[in-house]
């Protein structure tokens, strides 16, 4: 699988697994001129922003490292302007997802979600 493919396949993994979970997706792919965010989703009272990262393995780094400071900046700035243009009561939450295939059609995988990843 390529780099192009790992993406989008990761996202489709962890939009699934946050709904075996009981989230119900509220938005995919969500952008405006701040930036994008993945996976917009609700449970137990938050709205749960979700940046995905999919990567072949963590030997070079952990998914999540690639999260850096500068990108949670911009997660925080998109997240305002979705709340702004949706009427929400409840509370927002970051949270990060790393999703590692194993095999090339990333029939199995591993997933590792990080609530509350930063703020």
């Amino acid at each position: 699988m390529g780099n192009n493919m790992l993406g989008p396949v990761g996202e489709n993994k962890a939009a699934g697994y946050l709904k075996r979970k009981g989230y119900k997706i509220l938005d995919r792919n969500f952008r405006c001129r701040m930036g994008e965010i993945d996976i917009v989703a609700q449970k137990d009272g938050y709205v749960v922003f979700v940046e995905v990262k999919a990567r072949k393995d963590a030997s070079f780094a952990e998914a999540r490292e690639f999260v850096t400071y500068a990108k949670q900046q911009r997660i925080l700035k998109t997240a305002m302007f979705w709340l702004h243009e949706h009427d929400s009561q409840f509370q927002p939450r970051f949270d990060v997802i790393e999703v590692y295939p194993s095999g090339s059609l990333l029939e199995s995988y591993r997933i590792n979600h990080i609530e509350n990843a930063f703020m």
